[in-house]
């Protein structure tokens, strides 16, 4: 009876945990100078190693550069006085069909695509103040000056 009262204790408790990792799409790989995340109203540092997810910005300072690896494994780097919005991202591992719209509102992003974008190449939507652009390739630069 014991046995059982622990393993249901258990149990419960599993389904009450965070299930943060289901929520994650990329990692922070690489980072110089200034870099956080805003998720919400928390403001996260971007270390090596942390987590992003839908609805995060990314912003970086007037010395700052990021790197971020998604799960389909697209490459991001975002350079100085960036903001850049996660705005839809979906990935099915199994069948790389997915989702991904970002919003660069200032600063510099280059991308090599992932699985997604190889899939299906209008997957992927980089949005900017003035242009939209869809990646039909598998490498990219994009600058947006002025302010946010």
């Amino acid at each position: 009876m014991k046995f059982l009262s622990v393993t249901l204790l258990a149990f419960v408790a599993l389904l009450a945990a965070p299930v943060s990792s289901a929520e994650d799409i990329g990692q922070v790989k690489v980072t110089a100078g200034a870099v956080h995340i805003q998720r919400g109203a928390e403001r996260l540092p971007a270390t090596v190693g942390a987590r992003v997810r839908v609805s995060d910005t990314v912003v970086t300072g007037s010395d700052g550069s990021v790197g971020i690896t998604f799960t389909d494994n697209t490459l991001l780097s975002a350079g100085p006085n960036s903001v850049l919005m996660l705005e839809r991202y979906t990935f099915n591992s199994t069948t790389h069909d997915g989702k991904f719209h970002a919003r660069l509102n200032r600063g510099s992003l280059a991308i090599v695509s992932g699985k997604i974008a190889k899939q299906a190449p209008d997957a992927m939507v980089i949005k900017t103040p003035s242009s939209l652009l869809g990646v039909r390739g598998t490498e990219f630069l994009v600058k947006v000056e002025g302010t946010e």
